[in-house]
């Protein structure tokens, strides 16, 4: 898959300067109802990560500043002002990667495919393949170097509340929940309404990872989905994450029009005009 980096390709070209390596991860936990909380992985990351890179923070400054929803889409500029700061540059290799399943790193991925920016590759496996290759870590962070990135805005990578509307009677656009079957079929239930958006299908994204976290071969994957590749493709979850992930695996597999419902679950399941069901499809 054209967007995915070894980490053997990592070792062997993380001292190029071009080559900038993103940190992407997050750091969730548990209150005291069970409730999943979004911590920056900055912590994680201080604590040990590749050489040369810089944390990306998805839970502050690439969140947006407005509402209460988890993982917000920024405005445009506040992200291609934090990827500049980065040193993420027009001319740029970018190398993301996280310390967990790999979905953080994509979401940064689809984030900068939004703005334009097409040499962004995910590191198959994050940092674990990094260190199951024997490849040392470090504590030590350079500042970065910041850099001049251009927008080049493709606002239909982002779906819309209203496209997601508009897809509900268009046989043309197939709608994709990425969350697990038991979500899916609204038996565990973190958002307003249990279930799924109506009509949509059920891909675990999850499930396109083998046992050692790296991703599944391209013919297995593939064979996870029967929309065309001219259909119309728009993955959501809870918040956008693992949205994320099956939206980049979509693009490797030559899907030419894939969308992320960046708010998902969270919005739609909030109101309670939208149509949604605890049943198959």
């Amino acid at each position: 898959m054209n967007n995915l980096a070894s980490a053997q390709w990592l070792f062997e070209n993380q001292n190029r300067e071009d080559v900038v390596i993103l940190d992407c991860s997050v750091s969730p936990s548990s209150d005291d109802n069970g409730k999943t909380v979004y911590h920056s992985g900055k912590a994680q990351f201080d604590a040990g990560h590749i050489p040369g890179a810089q944390h990306a923070d998805l839970v502050g400054a690439l969140a947006g500043k407005t509402g209460s929803m988890l993982f917000q889409m920024p405005d445009a500029e506040q992200f291609r002002d934090e990827m500049q700061r980065l040193g993420v540059h027009d001319g740029a290799t970018v190398v993301l990667y996280d310390q967990s399943f790999t979905a953080w790193a994509a979401r940064v991925w689809w984030m900068l495919r939004w703005i334009g920016f097409d040499n962004a590759f995910v590191l198959n496996g994050g940092l674990k393949a990094w260190t199951d290759a024997g490849y040392a870590i470090s504590e030590d962070t350079d500042p970065p170097v910041p850099g001049m990135l251009s927008l080049a805005l493709r606002p239909d990578v982002i779906a819309r509340q209203s496209d997601v509307r508009t897809s509900l009677d268009d046989p043309q656009t197939c709608l994709i929940d990425t969350l697990s079957a038991e979500s899916f079929q609204g038996e565990n239930n973190a958002y307003a309404r249990p279930g799924h958006i109506a009509g949509a299908s059920n891909v675990f994204a999850l499930s396109m990872f083998k046992e050692d976290g790296t991703f599944k071969s391209k013919d297995d994957l593939q064979a996870m989905y029967d929309g065309a590749p001219d259909q119309r493709q728009i993955t959501y979850c809870g918040a956008g994450i693992l949205a994320s992930a099956t939206a980049f695996v979509l693009v490797q597999l030559g899907y030419e029009d894939v969308s992320v419902y960046a708010a998902s679950l969270q919005e739609w399941a909030a109101d309670p005009d939208n149509p949604m069901s605890v049943k198959d499809g």
